[in-house]
């Protein structure tokens, strides 16, 4: 199976390089000073389930390259146009074009250039980052992949696909609905990005004080809300999860958003939180929680635009 893998960031590198580490036929796309750097010094991997170092075959945007039957897609929200503009001579017949990002939306907008029957649903759970040197580093144990057709049927592809990863240390899965599963992420994320962005603080300093709790459980019965209209009530563990994330007293935990907001970049607010705040719209959930964090994230982009 020919695998290309969109994006050598924290999400990109870390699974693709999972899978060049177990022999997998895999190349990255990757823009101009990233591609430099993977190719003088490598993909660069440090985790606790072992470290990655070698060579990855790359691939610059525009370049002639034979199609290949999958693709993981790991950029950024913002980035996705200039992502399927970039993807798009490189997709077999029968290739599935398999996105990590987080929320839904991206969904729609890549069934839309590529067909409905060309996209699979993806969810990665991870921990992970890019530092200034270039390496990915990931944080914690957990390093798990979720995948699978939007229809749910359990196709050859997405076998073929688990296939690859069962050679690697991913904890790989096809759920019996990706986008139960999907939702269930969205809900989580969406509540934690709303809290901690309106906030600027991390889970345990929202827990510090005194109506830090009361105040994160109300963002994820709003999310919650959200997907039970939505026709995708969140099952019972996935909200334990929730409901243990949010409220773990100590936590250094905090969405990406937020990390992003306070170091003064874009974010994927509106991906997330304005998305979510959206359909609870739609279908006339009532989201105030979600409403207020969106205008405060549209504060943030307005700020640096203005620069």
């Amino acid at each position: 199976m020919r695998i290309l893998v969109l994006g050598a960031g924290a999400i990109g590198g870390y699974f693709g390089g999972r899978l060049a580490e177990a022999g997998a036929d895999v190349t990255f796309l990757v823009r101009g000073r990233r591609k430099e750097e993977l190719d003088a010094k490598g993909l660069r991997v440090k985790s606790a389930a072992g470290d990655i170092a070698l060579r990855p075959k790359t691939l610059a945007a525009g370049a002639a390259a034979a199609p290949f039957d999958a693709v993981l897609l790991s950029c950024k929200s913002y980035d996705l146009d200039s992502a399927i503009a970039a993807l798009a001579p490189y997709l077999g017949k029968n290739a599935a074009v398999v996105p990590l990002l987080n929320g839904l939306r991206h969904i729609d907008a890549l069934a839309e250039a590529f067909g409905r029957e060309r996209v699979m649903g993806g969810a990665c759970y991870i921990g992970a980052t890019l530092d200034e040197e270039g390496v990915v580093r990931h944080i914690g144990e957990l390093h798990a992949l979720s995948f699978g057709e939007l229809s749910g049927e359990r196709s050859a592809r997405a076998e073929a696909l688990l296939a690859e990863f069962a050679r690697t240390k991913v904890q790989a899965s096809i759920p019996p609905s990706i986008l139960q599963a999907l939702w269930e992420k969205f809900v989580m994320l969406a509540a934690l990005a709303a809290a901690t962005t309106l906030t600027r603080a991390t889970v345990g300093e929202i827990m510090a004080a005194p109506s830090g709790e009361a105040f994160a459980l109300r963002a994820l019965e709003e999310c919650a809300a959200v997907a039970t209209a939505a026709g995708h009530a969140p099952g019972a563990p996935s909200l334990a999860q929730a409901r243990t994330l949010l409220t773990a007293r100590g936590s250094p935990f905090a969405a990406s958003t937020m990390r992003d907001m306070v170091a003064g970049r874009r974010t994927e607010g509106d991906h997330i939180v304005g998305d979510m705040m959206r359909r609870g719209q739609a279908l006339g959930v009532p989201v105030p929680l979600l409403a207020a964090a969106l205008t405060n994230l549209e504060v943030h982009e307005a700020r640096l635009k203005a620069k």
